[in-house]
């Protein structure tokens, strides 16, 4: 398969012809919300509106467990490979973290690979730091699971601002690979977007720990992400909010997405443009949020915020200074940040968006 280099530039101009500008892509207005369901310090939100036509992907799991999809280390901690050896398209969602290699990753774009797509790099983050070998009973050329994904406010920001800034301020363009990391100078603090990912890792391990009363730090790695995620403490905490709302979000076949506050707050949403692929991601995304609800769970809970919240959330962070990317020559990605929030886009250059994703600063 061709495919073009990334070209990242601040441009406040609209997407490609066919998608508009992302504020009038995304028809909030159109869409509507029910909720929210608490439980605890967590309040879910449901979109609800018309799902787009057509087959839905295989997620990156799925395809992992069906071996159409294989994710190999490249020995760069910023850059791995990709390839889907299947007759379906893949959806990959940024955020995914994949599990094996030298050392786990966080993927850092959202896209779909099509069939038989051949190699194809694709840009990460460390998510385990320290470890540059093989884990015992893992191969260390190769990812084995995409089960979960990021479950920190703060590491999404990480991953997302990158994309919103020019190569004026610091940034540059990723060269050959999808979604490499673009960072070049510095950031909030002074810190690298990969340092603030550690940081935002080390955080949510040392809340989770705090907060269960035991460390959730694996032995075999105490830095990995993935493996505080397996936690068995964890997993027992986290089994008591999935049924108190995963069936929620399995109930009607409209929603196509949700959004979720933790004590009090608006934390983050995700769009997807259908409701197939909604309920694929839906156990992984409730995961995440559980686990972010758990680690930041306080004594006093805050009221759940109203639904009209959410849609000013919503706008307000599709308001933001825009900036757009190429993935490939199938997808392009607008980026949008503003005061309060940032909003991401990956969408087909033919028209029509795979993935919208809303992250509260």
């Amino acid at each position: 398969m061709s495919w073009h280099p990334i070209v990242l530039a601040a441009l406040t101009a609209p997407l490609v012809a066919g998608l508009g500008s992302a504020t009038a892509a995304a028809g909030n207005e159109d869409l509507r919300i029910s909720g929210p369901i608490t439980h605890e310090n967590l309040a879910i939100y449901f979109f609800h509106g018309p799902s787009a036509p057509g087959p839905v992907p295989l997620t990156l799991q799925e395809a992992l467990e069906r071996r159409q999809v294989t994710v190999y280390e490249t020995g760069s901690v910023s850059q791995l490979s990709i390839e889907n050896t299947g007759a379906d398209e893949v959806f990959v969602q940024a955020g995914d973290i994949v599990k094996g290699g030298r050392q786990d990753r966080v993927l850092t774009v959202s896209l779909v690979l099509p069939p038989h797509s051949g190699k194809m790099p694709i840009g990460a983050y460390c998510v385990e730091r320290g470890r540059w070998s093989q884990r015992a009973g893992e191969d260390a050329s190769t990812f084995a699971s995409a089960t979960s994904t990021l479950p920190s406010r703060h590491a999404k920001l990480a991953i997302m601002m990158p994309a919103t800034q020019s190569a004026e301020r610091g940034y540059r363009p990723a060269g050959d690979v999808i979604g490499r990391p673009q960072y070049s100078g510095p950031m909030t603090g002074g810190a690298s977007a990969q340092s603030m990912v550690w940081a935002s890792v080390a955080e949510a391990q040392r809340k989770l720990s705090d907060n269960l009363g035991t460390s959730v730090a694996a032995p075999q790695s105490t830095s990995s992400l993935q493996l505080s995620l397996e936690n068995a403490q964890l997993a027992e905490a986290r089994a008591k909010y999935v049924a108190a709302l995963r069936a929620a979000g399995e109930r009607d076949d409209d929603i196509i997405g949700y959004a979720f506050a933790i004590d009090g707050r608006i934390n983050g949403a995700e769009v997807y443009p259908s409701n197939g692929l909604f309920r694929k991601m839906w156990p992984k995304l409730l995961e995440a949020s559980v686990t972010e609800a758990i680690a930041e769970k306080r004594a006093e809970q805050a009221a759940a915020p109203a639904t009209e919240a959410v849609r000013t959330f919503l706008s307000a962070a599709e308001s933001g200074r825009a900036s757009k990317s190429k993935v490939d020559e199938r997808l392009v990605r607008e980026a949008r940040d503003a005061d309060t929030a940032i909003f991401m886009e990956t969408a087909r250059a033919t028209g029509g968006f795979l993935h919208r994703s809303y992250v509260a600063k």
